[in-house]
């Protein structure tokens, strides 16, 4: 526990408490015998006056001449003081340079945070684009199954063309088969009237009723020639309808090739961009490992530093040592 204050009794007390357990009366040690208590400076004036008390004592022993006696206190205290000064400038350089790289630990930290928050960032953008091209790829596909039935729809209605054509040419054949029924009929009605007319006079009003007969024939068969005239007339115009309609099937297919052309060309610098944000992405991890190889550098040097501050903490007590043996041989 903490004194409130230091003299030089307690420093006396605390100076032969150590030298009682063998151990060198150094300022530090002096100090943590006292609690960590009271400045440097005063310590060492305190044990400056003690080792110049027991100069004068060693002086007046028997035996000692009086220039030996000072001329060994003087080097004992040159040699306290030499090692407390190098004491103190090996802790305040280990100091200053435990901070430094106490420092760029710190900055490495923080470019490492960065790095890894932009990592998180890129990420963020890839997925973003990643959920971009599969919904491209969908409307592909969408696009692709419509086209697909329009097609469907367009041979559908090629078939029924088709279908259309045929018969307007069954019928033509039917009104051409007519005709030739009915002009081979006017001329067995020609040659049949003038072999009865040679044959016999009085079958005249019977071939008039059969003349008139005919006739109603051939008006029922000009009806029909009509209504086929119409029917043919009529499945004209849905022929031309039908080919409006596969002319208007065609531009809507074109524009929908067009489209489709257009979101290819979407898709394909999609994964343009894609590719260039997984180069960036790898260009980030490299540096990320570049960073991290340099902090394991750094923390081997600290290592270094330490292991060359233990051997300098050893070297300080050798030579503590060997003072406190000269001290006492004193």
């Amino acid at each position: 526990m903490a004194r409130g204050g230091i003299n030089k009794v307690v420093v006396q007390q605390a100076r032969q408490a150590l030298i009682a357990r063998g151990e060198n009366p150094s300022i530090d040690a002096v100090r943590i015998e006292l609690g960590n208590t009271g400045s440097k400076s005063t310590i060492h004036r305190y044990l400056k006056e003690l080792n110049g008390q027991q100069t004068v004592a060693t002086a007046g022993a028997p035996g000692l001449s009086d220039t030996l006696g000072r001329f060994v206190g003087q080097l004992a205290t040159q040699l306290q003081e030499e090692a407390d000064i190098r004491i103190e400038e090996a802790e305040s350089v280990f100091t200053q340079q435990r901070e430094q790289l106490e420092a760029q630990l710190q900055l490495a930290q923080e470019a490492l945070a960065a790095a890894h928050q932009q990592q998180k960032i890129q990420d963020a953008a890839l997925a973003a684009e990643s959920e971009k091209l599969l919904s491209t790829q969908s409307t592909l596909q969408a696009e692709q199954l419509r086209s697909a039935s329009l097609n469907q729809s367009l041979g559908e209605l090629q078939l029924r063309l088709n279908d259309k054509e045929e018969q307007v040419r069954s019928l033509e054949d039917k009104h051409r088969h007519a005709r030739d029924a009915l002009e081979h009929y006017r001329s067995a009605s020609r040659e049949q009237r003038e072999q009865d007319q040679r044959r016999h006079e009085a079958q005249l009003q019977q071939l008039q009723v059969e003349v008139r007969q005919l006739q109603q024939g051939m008006m029922v068969k000009q009806d029909e020639l009509t209504r086929l005239h119409r029917d043919n007339e009529r499945l004209l115009g849905e022929h031309r309808q039908a080919t409006s309609e596969r002319k208007a099937r065609d531009e809507l297919l074109e524009q929908r090739d067009a489209q489709i052309q257009g979101l290819r060309t979407i898709l394909a610098q999609a994964q343009g961009a894609t590719e260039e944000m997984r180069r960036q992405l790898d260009v980030q991890t490299q540096n990320l490992e570049d960073k991290r190889e340099l902090y394991a550098e750094q923390v081997r040097q600290v290592q270094r530093l330490q292991d060359e501050l233990l051997e300098r903490d050893e070297a300080l007590k050798a030579v503590r040592s060997q003072l406190s043996e000269a001290t006492q041989a004193k």
